[in-house]
């Protein structure tokens, strides 16, 4: 018998899992998408996934305060 533990922490979300996650529409995350400031995305085969080190990353940087102008 195979006594490895393993962790069943999310390693990657779908689309549309990241969204109901954060609370964003679609519609708002491919906004972001095409404003680059969606977190960063990897294929694997036809899944477009976000890794949970992305999503964090992308919530630290959603965190800042706005420069002017932008």
């Amino acid at each position: 018998m195979n006594t490895k533990s393993y962790s069943i922490e999310k390693k990657s979300f779908s689309i549309e899992h990241f969204c109901v996650t954060h609370g964003i529409s679609r519609a708002t995350f491919y906004n972001l998408v095409k404003r680059q400031l969606a977190p960063r995305l990897m294929k694997v085969g036809k899944r477009t996934l976000i890794s949970a080190e992305a999503a964090t990353e992308w919530r630290v940087r959603m965190e800042k305060p706005l420069k002017e102008g932008k």
